[in-house]
């Protein structure tokens, strides 16, 4: 273990797949080595606004409004650390147990944190949407429009990804941490890039 305290910046949708492995990665690195992270919402319903997307892919980009909304908005009400806990029981709910209805993940979500269920309406309101935005482009300002989530800020330089498929543990996971700091230090690096040809695998 390095005696750096290093930071990270991580922006999440709760609905996508490979924000959901690398954030259970960046849990495994903050178990043996210094980090200090942050969370921040994204959305991809907001990246895919305007867009001309497949039929079932706008119904989930309609539909997904919901978990971020809800989190921007308890954020608002009830501080930044309910932010992580609400992705953690979404997440879960999204992932692991394949909830395909968002109202429900984001009432079982609410009840775990133990959050008012009242919270739930916010999902189709758009009472938030300024701060919700305002988040999202934060992070996506610093990588551009053409990338999706997580968005990972390393020290304060950030890039899309890492896109990861399994969860490394223990110190492969810091091994791995240590080499996106080390890229990320390099202000002319920009990208590594192959085609994925497997799913993430959470377990």
């Amino acid at each position: 273990m390095t005696d750096r305290a290093d930071r990270a910046d991580f922006w999440f949708d709760p609905l996508c797949p490979f924000a959901w492995a690398t954030s259970r990665w960046i849990l495994e690195v903050e178990k043996v080595r210094p980090v200090a992270v942050t969370w921040h919402v994204m959305s991809l319903s907001v990246l895919n606004e305007g867009r001309d997307l497949n039929p079932e892919y706008r119904d989930l980009m309609d539909r997904g409004w919901g978990p971020v909304r809800v989190i921007t908005a308890a954020q608002e009400l009830h501080g930044y650390e309910v932010v992580k806990p609400l992705y953690d029981a979404m997440g879960a709910a999204i992932h692991r147990d394949k909830v395909k209805d968002y109202d429900v993940v984001i009432e079982r979500a609410l009840a775990e944190v133990g959050l008012p269920a009242e919270l739930a309406r916010f999902a189709h309101d758009d009472e938030y949407d300024k701060q919700l935005r305002a988040s999202h482009d934060e992070g996506i300002t610093q990588v551009g429009q053409e990338v999706g989530t997580p968005i990972v800020a390393f020290n304060g330089a950030a890039f899309f990804g890492p896109v990861i498929t399994q969860i490394p543990k223990g110190e492969d996971a810091g091994r791995m941490w240590d080499a996106s700091v080390t890229l990320a230090g390099f202000p002319y690096f920009f990208e590594i890039k192959r085609t994925r040809t497997e799913t993430p695998a959470y377990e």
